[in-house]
């Protein structure tokens, strides 16, 4: 199989490497020389670490390189089977890609955006054969995350859809299939992970490396929510958030916080400029190891999580298995949030909700009707 891959950043450069190791030949498709040049480095810094690791052998490592040329040339993408495009996150920029594709492949090519947060319906639409358009979107970095969402437009064709979800599944990835709505799955979903420890640290409640220390030592998570924004980067995170908020016409549950916009405008961006919400140049602060409060935030945070992936149920967004999938394989979640849900019990989430919703009064914290019914018919979702 033929796949062109267009934008040779990390996120380009990395679902290269998983088509080329599953054995599609790809192109890397990219206007600017320079950065064709450290995808090429890249490439090669990371094959030789495996070889070295003894992930692959001298051979697999030559037939992944072989399998991967790269091309400054739309015209150079003429005979893909597939084309995923991982550029910049800009709707306009992206229609104009489209369109400009659709004048150089065959009418059988499937054209597919990796895009984590933009319509694929507005993509599609770019299209004079929008059928054959679809969201394709890796987890970062692609190579070791299993996770792939895949987005069907409103114009999709099923067999376009069927053919996706096997292409990338036979690349040995874990898809999940979503509904074409803002943040799809995880970037939904996980919203509450970062603005209700925000929300918490804005109360006066607790500080960062309190809320951080008690969704690892409570919840079992990876990283917490600070430590995980510093991670990603304010620049990604905050325009995700605000990205989700405008996009849902303003849902207050989605509402982006002061405390992050201030350190995008100030440049503190987390780990990668040295400051974030940590000063990365400084000791780290410790946390107030404090067990009642430590457990009184994390059963907030993730009473808003399931109850935002039971909304996503009840909504159509993704099937009870792929929302689990999506949130364990996407961002590494310790369990899915809907059997999390079974194992608090239904009633708990619900009381969770509706002491929230008492105490403050706003839509945010609103109960999803899915919940509330389930706890009324004593039903679980496993």
């Amino acid at each position: 199989m033929k796949v062109a891959v267009i934008g040779s950043g990390t996120m380009g450069s990395g679902i290269a490497q998983v088509a080329a190791t599953a054995g599609c030949s790809v192109k890397i498709y990219d206007t600017n020389l320079e950065a064709i040049a450290k995808s090429r480095a890249a490439l090669e810094k990371t094959m030789a670490t495996l070889l070295e690791k003894g992930k692959i052998n001298a051979e697999e490592k030559a037939r992944i390189h072989g399998n991967i040329t790269y091309a400054n040339a739309i015209e150079d993408l003429s005979d893909s089977d597939l084309v995923i495009e991982a550029i910049i996150e800009n709707l306009d920029i992206k229609r104009k890609l489209f369109s400009e594709l659709e004048l150089v492949v065959s009418e059988n090519t499937i054209l597919a955006s990796n895009t984590s947060s933009l319509s694929i319906a507005s993509i599609a639409a770019s299209c004079k054969k929008s059928e054959r358009v679809i969201g394709v979107h890796f987890f970062n970095p692609a190579p070791l995350m299993q996770l792939v969402e895949v987005i069907p437009a409103v114009q999709t064709g099923m067999e376009v859809l069927d053919e996706t979800v096997e292409i990338i599944s036979g690349w040995n990835k874990i898809v999940a299939v979503a509904k074409d709505t803002p943040g799809f799955i995880v970037n939904r979903v996980a919203r509450p992970f970062y603005g209700e420890a925000l929300r918490i640290y804005e109360e006066g409640k607790a500080d960062f490396a309190t809320i951080d220390w008690a969704m690892k030592t409570f919840g079992g998570f990876r990283m917490g929510p600070f430590e995980l924004m510093d991670f990603i980067g304010h620049d990604v995170n905050y325009v995700v958030t605000e990205t989700v908020f405008t996009a849902f016409y303003f849902d207050p549950r989605y509402k982006p916080s002061f405390t992050q916009k201030r350190l995008t405008e100030a440049g503190f961006l987390g780990r990668k400029t040295g400051r974030g919400f940590y000063n990365y140049n400084e000791e780290m602060p410790k946390p107030k190891e404090d067990a009642a409060l430590g457990k009184y935030i994390f059963e907030r945070i993730l009473a808003m999580l399931i109850n935002d992936a039971a909304e996503a149920l009840f909504l159509n967004i993704a099937s009870a298995k792929d929302i689990d999938n999506a949130m364990t394989k996407g961002v590494n979640y310790p369990k899915g949030l809907l059997a999390w849900a079974d194992e608090m019990e239904i009633g708990w989430c619900v009381a969770a909700m509706d002491n929230l919703y008492h105490e403050y009064q706003e839509d945010r914290y609103r109960c999803s009707p899915l919940l509330r019914k389930m706890n009324q018919e004593n039903k679980m979702f496993f």
